[in-house]
């Protein structure tokens, strides 16, 4: 088994490894338990009873977290004439396009998120094996293949996250930082759970929202009791 520092010790001896927390209750236990001396991610991750075997039981998608991420998010956006000067007028970090795929091709990968106008994807499918492992492929279901780049770049900046089944049904994204109140945690939790609900496929059985873990970077994960979890919002 690993073993954990003395911070991490302290923190988890502050959690019920066998209690499932109310939301709130458990966004105001994980900023205790974040004790690095950097501002730690908060993270959650939800087990859902899907079957990603089969493609109708996929999840993927992207929601703006209401309370921001705290993170600042270079974008790179691939587009030529007009769109180029859209995006560079809407507060794109990186803009071009053939240039770029070159320059990502030879090991360049400083951006956060990659956008792309759709008639620049012949250039950009050619990078799929670069960016698809990383998660930096842009793709239609998340909002990153567009014409609308001024729109994509300003959801981006103002907190927009991506989102999908893992190989074992698990949705992992993060909600904020342990920098942020409680209420901001709390927003940016209803915003992504919301969302996940709305995505349950027709074809998914049962408990969609098996479990669900809340933990900062460095700390100790907080179960979370998924009955507390509705379509409207995260319960007090």
């Amino acid at each position: 088994m690993p073993k954990h520092g003395k911070k991490y010790r302290s923190a988890a001896e502050l959690v019920d490894r066998n209690k499932l927390y109310d939301p709130i209750e458990a966004l105001e236990l994980v900023k205790k338990t974040a004790t690095a001396k950097f501002d730690e991610t908060i993270e959650v991750a939800y087990r859902l009873g899907v079957d990603v075997r089969h493609a109708d039981q996929q999840i993927r998608g992207a929601v703006v977290l209401p309370g921001g991420t705290g993170k600042d998010v270079k974008v790179l956006v691939f587009a030529k004439g007009e769109k180029a000067k859209e995006a560079e007028e809407a507060g794109a970090d990186i803009v071009g396009a053939e240039d770029i795929a070159a320059k990502i091709q030879e090991g360049w990968l400083d951006f956060d998120v990659a956008v792309a106008t759709p008639d620049m994807m012949s250039v950009v499918g050619r990078l799929g094996r670069i960016l698809g492992p990383r998660g930096l492929m842009p793709n239609p279901k998340t909002g990153t293949v567009t014409f609308d780049v001024a729109n994509a770049i300003k959801e981006i900046k103002a907190g927009k996250v991506e989102y999908r089944t893992d190989k074992a049904g698990i949705v992992a994204a993060p909600i904020g930082k342990a920098s942020f109140d409680v209420e901001r945690l709390a927003a940016n939790f209803r915003a992504l759970t919301d969302a996940l609900l709305r995505a349950r496929p027709a074809a998914a059985k049962g408990q969609y929202m098996k479990s669900v873990t809340i933990s900062a970077t460095m700390g100790p994960g907080i179960k979370v009791n998924p009955a507390r979890l509705t379509a409207t919002a995260v319960e007090k």
